[in-house]
């Protein structure tokens, strides 16, 4: 169990905090869960990425600190010293006092919908930077969202690499199913909510480079109304007769 800035809790599953570090400087903390397990759907494989050789220091922090040295000073990169003493290596758990902003929800048209028909979702969720410290030293990590899982509080829910598009966007018109589309069955009102899953990399004044691992932060709830729709043939318009069957006056 983690805190963040503001004191609120940070799960971790999966890894284990580094002692040491110290919060972000920036940012109000969220909650959030590491390596979560709540997707409903298998994700695409990423593809490969040449890794940094900047990874080969982050077997602990005296390693780290004699990298960044050589670096700054154009020398080869130094090679791990076995058994070497020292402050662990920097993990995905040390990056959760930072802080990574959660996705806020938006559901169109305006949060409300019709039962049986698609209402659409979008998450504002980007990347973006947190400044702060490690150890005392200054550092700058990078959160770039991965995957989103959309919760829609009917206990359904949905894990895409998008955070959606509206239907203008789309070019489609309203209740055409999207990616991250969601028909409630039922008229009532809906708390959903969007998880967003980011990967992270951090700048120690010598360039980015990534952290193993994901944070989950999850993001605010959001009311969504669903109505029912009802149908029925007329002989005439509520202009022509507002006595008709759903006019206003009826």
């Amino acid at each position: 169990m983690l805190l963040g800035n503001n004191g609120q809790s940070v799960t971790a599953e999966g890894s284990k905090s580094t002692s040491g570090s110290s919060p972000s400087s920036g940012g109000n903390a969220h909650p959030g869960t590491l390596n979560a397990g709540n997707a409903d759907k298998p994700i695409a494989a990423l593809p490969p990425r040449k890794p940094s050789p900047f990874e080969q220091c982050n077997t602990n922090w005296n390693l780290m600190v004699r990298c960044i040295d050589a670096v700054k000073k154009g020398e080869p990169l130094p090679e791990p010293t076995p058994g070497e003493p020292g402050t662990p290596g920097i993990t995905i758990t040390d990056l959760a006092s930072f802080s990574p902003a959660p996705g806020t929800l938006a559901g169109e048209p305006d949060n409300l919908g019709v039962a049986g028909l698609p209402t659409n979702f979008t998450t504002n969720a980007a990347a973006h930077t947190r400044s702060g410290t490690l150890f005392g030293y200054p550092v700058t990590a990078r959160f770039t969202p991965a995957t989103f899982v959309f919760r829609y509080g009917d206990g359904q829910t949905r894990t895409t690499t998008t955070a959606g598009k509206t239907w203008e966007a789309l070019r489609v018109p309203q209740f055409t199913p999207t990616d991250t589309s969601h028909t409630y069955a039922e008229r009532g009102a809906y708390q959903a909510s969007v998880d967003t899953v980011y990967t992270a990399e951090i700048d120690l004044g010598t360039g980015y480079f990534p952290i193993s691992g994901t944070l989950t932060i999850p993001g605010p709830p959001q009311s969504i109304q669903i109505y029912e729709a009802r149908t029925a043939l007329v002989a005439h318009t509520c202009d022509e007769d507002p006595a008709t069957e759903g006019c206003p006056a009826s």
